[in-house]
């Protein structure tokens, strides 16, 4: 039997190291009880409730939205959860979305009766606002428009940026553009830089 050969992507006479990850698919927060966190993530953040694979032996729920899923467990015990703080603290772990209207939302949470806490980040000019307030189990989550910053590498390791799924930006580069992935960051980088500049184009044409 001939052993199979496998070949090394090889780029710039180097092999890649970057994992074939795609993208985050879930978090997972052990909760008191299942029923009140998905009734809190369905009706706060707009999450669907997913059909769950019926091989767990144990009370869960799994929800979906945005590109994101989030499991729920059940607790065993109290003391697998961890204590609810009553004191809103940004530098919590914590999960964050980002959204496209803040004050829509923090509207929304105020109607709700939920208490949060507000933040503002500024670089260069460019300022990011945040509130943060928590599930029904204290887990932080935050809200932001972090998209406004941009994703700046500070070495020189690849980044795997998001394909242009606009089809009229696709067309420009021709059809195979959205599945084509680059091997460098150089080349990863100038995309995006091109996707926006297009994009910009467009919103001055039109």
């Amino acid at each position: 039997m001939v052993p199979e050969i496998v070949e090394e992507e090889v780029i710039g006479g180097t092999m890649s190291l970057t994992p074939p990850l795609l993208n985050l698919n879930h978090v997972s927060f052990v909760v008191r009880s299942v029923s009140r966190s998905v009734k809190f993530y369905e009706e706060v953040l707009g999450f669907v409730s997913v059909k769950r694979p019926s091989s767990f032996k144990f009370h869960g729920a799994w929800l979906y939205n945005y590109g994101i899923g989030i499991h729920l467990l059940q607790c065993n015990s109290l003391d697998e959860v961890p204590k609810k703080k009553g004191i809103i603290n940004p530098k919590e772990n914590h999960i964050s979305f980002q959204c496209s209207d803040i004050y829509l939302l923090k509207r929304k949470l105020e109607g709700m009766g939920i208490e949060y806490v507000t933040a503002v980040v500024e670089e260069s000019g460019i300022e990011v606002d945040q509130f943060f307030f928590h599930d029904p189990d204290g887990y932080m989550v935050e809200i932001c428009n972090c998209d406004n910053l941009p994703v700046i590498p500070l070495s020189s390791c690849p980044m795997k940026f998001p394909y242009m799924k606009d089809p009229m930006l696709s067309s420009l580069y021709g059809k195979g553009y959205p599945k084509l992935q680059f091997s460098s960051c150089g080349a990863e980088a100038e995309t995006v830089i091109m996707e926006t500049l297009v994009t910009d184009m467009m919103d001055i044409s039109f």
